[in-house]
């Protein structure tokens, strides 16, 4: 996605806040490595923030593969991240930082972490001091820039700025100090990997229209322009009090993909930049191992064994298979958190709106219900969603008092309206299958192609587990018709049935 029609331009606008003064602390130039350009002062003394668009997503340098066990530092490159972890106080490791080649040749190899020896459940890989973790609660305790942290502040506490935003403005800052800054050789790292989760894709929010193509049909099409519209919303507050440069957007994508959410923390410690973590460790949703807070460090601490090399795996939380998409640009198919969702409506125009609201309500659904369905459990899905239309399908006012003045979520079924309900749940799971541009069959078909476009493969694998979902809906539909005692009874008329989308 090509940032520049996302966002407006630098020199945009004027500082419009009166609480905050311009950052000139942080103007003047230097030489721009890749992930983070520098920041770069703007007329009417204005701070403009950019990020080079194609350092993100389109970097061309390439670096010979080897691996590093992380034991410190002797024949490394001056300001790599394994001296620099070692001689800021990282205690020994159990893991090697190797690389694999990128898909795209003219890219950088992807570089990973994997086991240095074998290791068995239980075992400690790593232990990363508080401090060489990036959190907000450390960001916003650094003195030393103070117009950064008055703006930053104000911006977060009036709900208009993440925290994930306020980390990427913060690493953007340091990347302006190149080797002076600290966390040089972390941000180092992050520019080599350029947003790209260990499947060498970049989030769909990176991508062209194009290859946005991939996703037609699929939901995740509508929550990428959510996701986007969110994050254009957080760039016009930045832009009231500093320039922004349009392809900030990319930065912000690119943090995201990197961030660990630390659990049973402050909340200014939740996201947090770990070296060693992400995009360097790779994610599975069937996992139990993930990054953890202890009072001094983030450690990890493995839920199997691994033999010497091979790459470590950490849990991602209960994300779909769209989240991780977007977030991490890969598709888990072992997904055990995969699932569509269905929104019933009851319908407005109904006379009963009001009696069926209060109903709904009173078993714990909405006037607009989302069904969650998740894989290997469509058929209870589809249960759960039965009494709710099953509520709206009901015309008689008769019967209408009948499910008020009852306690449960039972409605009176007859025949007829049990055909209709159903028949309009196979209707709206073919519509919804109809909507993708390819079957399922060819979508395993393309898979089987070694030579597929990796965005295009992930994609696929995304859409060919959304359809496996919406046919076992539609099957376990089938099924319910099945168990239909008449099979001839024509569905009830429905003037104001439930709405599906």
């Amino acid at each position: 996605m090509d940032a520049a029609r996302l966002l407006t331009p630098c020199f945009s606008s004027p500082i419009r806040s009166s609480s905050c003064r311009p950052l000139s602390l942080l103007s003047g130039a230097f030489p721009s490595p890749t992930l983070f350009a520098p920041f770069r002062s703007g007329h009417r003394g204005n701070l403009c923030l950019t990020c080079a668009a194609e350092t993100l997503v389109a970097g061309s340098q390439r670096e010979e593969g080897s691996s590093h066990a992380l034991r410190g530092g002797k024949g490394l490159e001056a300001g790599d991240l394994e001296s620099w972890l070692h001689a800021h106080g990282l205690p020994p490791c159990k893991v090697v930082l190797k690389e694999r080649p990128s898909h795209d040749g003219r890219r950088r190899s992807i570089h990973y972490i994997a086991a240095s020896e074998d290791i068995e459940a239980g075992d400690v890989l790593f232990s990363i001091p508080n401090s060489l973790v990036v959190t907000l609660d450390r960001v916003l305790g650094n003195e030393t820039i103070v117009n950064f942290l008055c703006c930053a502040a104000e911006l977060l506490t009036t709900n208009k700025l993440s925290e994930l935003a306020c980390l990427a403005l913060y690493l953007m800052y340091e990347k302006k100090q190149g080797k002076k800054s600290f966390w040089y050789p972390f941000i180092r790292e992050l520019d080599r990997q350029q947003g790209r989760g260990q499947l060498a894709v970049e989030s769909p929010l990176l991508w062209s229209e194009t290859e946005l193509a991939y996703l037609d049909g699929s939901p995740t099409r509508a929550e990428l322009l959510e996701r986007d519209e969110g994050i254009k919303r957080e760039y016009n507050e930045l832009d009231t009090v500093w320039f922004m440069a349009g392809s900030l957007f990319q930065a912000f994508v690119a943090v995201q993909s990197c961030v660990v959410h630390l659990q049973k923390v402050n909340l200014a410690r939740r996201f947090a930049l770990v070296p060693l973590g992400p995009p360097l460790l790779a994610y599975k949703s069937n996992c139990k191992a993930m990054l953890t807070a202890v009072s001094d460090a983030v450690k990890l601490v493995v839920d199997r064994p691994y033999k010497a090399g091979e790459p470590i795996v950490v849990w991602c939380g209960p994300q779909p298979n769209s989240r991780l998409l977007l977030n991490y640009g890969f598709v888990d198919e072992d997904n055990p958190y995969d699932r569509v969702v269905v929104e019933a409506s009851l319908n407005m125009e109904d006379p009963q709106f009001q009696e069926k609201r209060m109903v709904a309500q009173r078993n714990g659904k909405l006037a607009v219900q989302v069904f969650r369905v998740y894989v290997g459990r469509e058929k209870e899905a589809i249960s759960e969603m039965l009494p709710y239309m099953r509520l709206g399908y009901v015309s008689d006012p008769a019967e209408m008092q009948s499910v008020i003045s009852s306690q449960g979520p039972i409605c009176p079924v007859s025949p007829c309206m049990e055909r209709a309900v159903l028949d309009q749940l196979v209707g709206y799971f073919e519509a919804r299958l109809a909507g993708y541009p390819t079957t399922l069959s060819e979508d395993e078909d393309m898979l089987r192609d070694g030579h597929l476009d990796p965005k295009k493969r992930v994609a696929v694998q995304l859409v060919k587990l959304e359809k496996k979902m919406l046919h076992a809906c539609l099957q376990a539909t089938f099924g319910f018709i099945n168990q239909l005692p008449d099979h001839t009874v024509s569905p009830c008329p429905a003037p104001f049935a439930p709405q599906l989308k």
